[in-house]
């Protein structure tokens, strides 16, 4: 799709995952540009892909850069968080391989009609399914101000909730995302708006969870994708902000150890039985050469899981 630019981050390391895999399903819960799909199936000719996107311009741009695979590629429009039950309607042996990237594409913020940018001027949306009814404009112009500080402070971490979100209140009605950028900025004591990155992104990062239900979404996502790996299937998560990471890693913790509530360095004796072993202990982070030329790298966490083999009864 003409203009749909997104640069995969550690695109290198997400391939080494699922280089070796053995053929058969591989699924990207959040298939964006189709960017790491692309080098997947190149690295690896044994699989199959089902791309899941909730964008729909999204799809359009990775059904074009997919095309070469022909009948490998199967793309639905859908949110990742029903995605143990997409595998399941093609397969009931399980996914060899999926990966799940949390980010939102450089195209949803370059492009400014999607309004999820606060360094360009823009309508109120925010809406990766462009179909659903909640936007941006409806959490920044009809929450009571006590909603929208908990928005404000519990996806966003932004210690200045109360007041950012009682100066959106005084504001409205508020339509562009210039205008509310700027009402951020200002309801800011001077001193903190010198650190941290602009004052606007913590709060536009809140409203963003909020009108997706990222973090909802998230939830559905990680216990359907556990449980939809195969034997030695493997699962891969980015995440940029520590709210989905800490969601990450306590899912993959949980899994691992089968929630075992015995004693660190003590014998097992609660009868946990693990699902799955980390690939890692703690998380791959881009290098310093991804960030100087990807600088959305940054923040990246990847954390990734291998499903235990079944024992042979």
């Amino acid at each position: 799709m003409k203009g749909f630019e997104h640069v995969p981050v550690l695109l290198n390391e997400v391939v080494e995952l699922f280089r070796n895999q053995p053929a058969g399903l591989y699924v990207d819960g959040t298939i964006g540009g189709g960017g790491h799909a692309a080098a997947v199936l190149q690295a690896n000719p044994g699989l199959r892909l089902l791309g899941i996107d909730r964008d729909t311009a999204a799809l359009a741009a990775a059904g074009e850069r997919l095309s070469s695979f022909g009948d490998r590629v199967e793309l639905v429009h859908s949110e990742f968080s029903n995605i143990e039950q997409l595998i399941s309607e093609r397969t009931d042996r399980g996914a060899v391989a999926i990966m799940i990237d949390l980010g939102v594409s450089s195209h949803q913020l370059d492009v400014a009609e999607r309004g999820f940018s606060y360094r360009v001027p823009a309508p109120l949306d925010m809406r990766m399914n462009r179909a659903q009814p909640l936007s941006a404009v409806t959490v920044v112009n009809e929450y009571p101000v006590e909603e929208l500080t908990r928005v404000i402070r519990r996806y966003g971490e932004e210690r200045y909730a109360q007041r950012i979100a009682r100066a959106i209140v005084d504001a409205r009605p508020v339509t562009d995302t210039a205008t509310l950028a700027e009402i951020i900025k200002s309801a800011i004591p001077a001193p903190a708006r010198r650190t941290g990155g602009h004052p606007a992104k913590k709060t536009f990062q809140a409203i963003r969870i909020e009108v997706n239900r990222e973090l909802d979404q998230l939830v559905d996502a990680l216990d359907g994708a556990i449980n939809s790996l195969a034997p030695g299937g493997r699962l891969a998560i980015l995440s940029y902000h520590s709210l989905e990471d800490r969601m990450v890693k306590g899912a993959f913790r949980d899994a691992a150890t089968g929630g075992c509530t015995c004693p660190p360095r003590l014998p097992c004796v609660c009868g946990a039985e693990p699902t799955v072993r980390l690939l890692r202990s703690g998380a791959w982070k881009a290098t310093p050469e991804e960030v100087a030329s990807n600088r959305r790298s940054e923040s990246v966490r990847m954390r990734a899981v291998e499903r235990l083999q079944e024992e042979a009864s």
